[in-house]
């Protein structure tokens, strides 16, 4: 809800007459600036993610289960 009356008070100011092109241009410069941050930040953040080895991972018995199945039917 806060972040949509910031957004709202910066539309209005830009769509306001009194605004400068020039104040337009800092605006969209800092939130593109932004944008490449947090793109390269999510980046690093993902290559960088340890990923579990083999051996870290738990290993299951791969024969039937002694609980049984849903699918078990008896005839």
């Amino acid at each position: 809800m806060e972040q949509q009356f910031k957004l709202r008070q910066i539309e209005d100011a830009l769509r306001h007459p009194e605004s400068a092109k020039e104040d337009i241009i800092t605006v969209f410069m800092a939130l593109q600036h932004q944008c490449f941050v947090l793109s390269n930040n999510v980046s690093n953040l993902v290559r960088q993610w340890p990923t579990p080895t083999s051996q870290d991972r738990p290993t299951t018995d791969e024969g039937t289960s002694k609980f049984g199945s849903l699918f078990e039917t008896k005839d």
